[in-house]
């Protein structure tokens, strides 16, 4: 059995039975020593850190845990069968290769754990950055693979292995793939430009130029957005179709137009509509609500028998309900102006006597 790895090790000693003995209780101590000493002295560090309002510092050695205890363990393991045979497995130069290259492993993985921990958390991550970015949780998945590749190459490089041919196939093969996938890599790249420009974020009210698609952004990813529309209903929507086509972001308004068309009969005075129009005018800048920059309240068409009364004006909110209840109260306000001038709403249209469209 020893012939099978005097390639490797050539001067390899027969054991006795007692060695093996001796190996395996080298083993098993060991073992014991990095799951029940070791493990513990881990947690007691985190929970310290943690209390020492250290999260990022406690986040690291909790997730480097696991490759800490298992390189110990190696290196236990390397050094019984290095008594099991009575050669240093540390001064051998394939066994030294050998070890190092898992020591190599253990130290990435305990990065790619600190990593998929962060993926997986990432309001743990934005309280150490202080910024709420789309594209942390996207470099964090990058730097996973950038981990595992120069891991991989590291190792590689250890061993000398020839990674000419192999770059060769991955950069065929990444072509062929892009080709393959490029109406994802489109979603994809619309995704970036999302989280590069910010035109939304989670929670914030959009809707297209069209309102075909109107709602509140739920989630954000790199491929798609999840928008919930006004009846509760769930819309994925590809990134490429947003940043494409202009988009109106809701919640970034400060405040919300009205604008009331009213008619009044062509047999009122001039005086009198011009009084009425007046008296509007004032109860909508005397209102605490709406914005006293911009208030019209105008004759702007006239027909057979009737004038049309632009009244356009602000109100200072975003807030759909308190928006309404400003334009209620200027809507009573303008009733019990027209009822004290008496003054004639045009007969054709008393039907449609206050016909309102609110511009989104």
């Amino acid at each position: 059995m020893l012939d099978s790895i005097r390639w490797l090790i050539p001067n390899v000693k027969e054991p006795t039975m007692m060695d093996v003995a001796i190996c395996l209780v080298i083993i098993i101590v060991g073992w014991l020593v990095q799951h029940y000493v070791i493990k513990k002295i881990i947690n007691w560090n985190v929970k310290h850190l943690e209390k020492k309002a250290n999260p990022f510092y406690a986040r690291v050695i909790e997730q480097f845990s696991r490759s800490i205890r298992y390189a110990f363990f190696m290196v236990v393991i390397f050094f019984s069968l290095s008594f099991l045979i009575e050669v240093s497995l540390f001064s051998s130069p394939k066994t030294q290769n050998l070890f190092i290259s898992f020591m190599v492993f253990y130290v990435f993985k305990g990065i790619h754990d600190l990593l998929t921990y962060y993926t997986k958390n990432p309001s743990s991550f934005y309280s150490i950055s202080k910024d709420q970015d789309l594209l942390t949780p996207f470099f964090l998945r990058i730097s996973k693979v950038i981990v595992m590749l120069i891991a991989l190459f590291t190792i590689a490089s250890l061993w000398n292995f020839n990674l000419n041919g192999f770059l060769t196939g991955i950069g065929l093969t990444g072509v062929a793939l892009a080709f393959g996938i490029r109406d994802t890599l489109g979603h994809v790249f619309g995704g970036l430009s999302v989280a590069l420009d910010k035109p939304f974020q989670i929670g914030d009210w959009v809707a297209t130029e069209d309102f075909k698609i109107e709602g509140f952004i739920e989630d954000i990813n790199l491929r798609s957005t999840l928008i919930q529309t006004g009846d509760k209903g769930l819309v994925y929507v590809p990134n490429s179709y947003l940043v494409n086509r202009p988009l109106y972001n809701l919640s970034k308004r400060t405040k919300r137009k009205c604008e009331l068309f009213f008619y009044v009969s062509t047999e009122n005075s001039e005086d009198a509509v011009r009084k009425i129009c007046e008296e509007i005018r004032e109860q909508i800048y005397l209102h605490k609500k709406t914005d006293k920059d911009i208030i019209y309240v105008n004759i702007d068409e006239m027909r057979l028998s009737s004038f049309r009364m632009l009244i356009r004006f602000y109100v200072v909110t975003n807030d759909m309900g308190e928006m309404l209840e400003v334009k209620q109260d200027i809507l009573f306000a303008m009733n019990q102006i027209l009822e004290d001038a008496q003054i004639l709403v045009a007969e054709h249209e008393k039907e449609l006597w206050v016909h309102q469209e609110i511009v989104k």
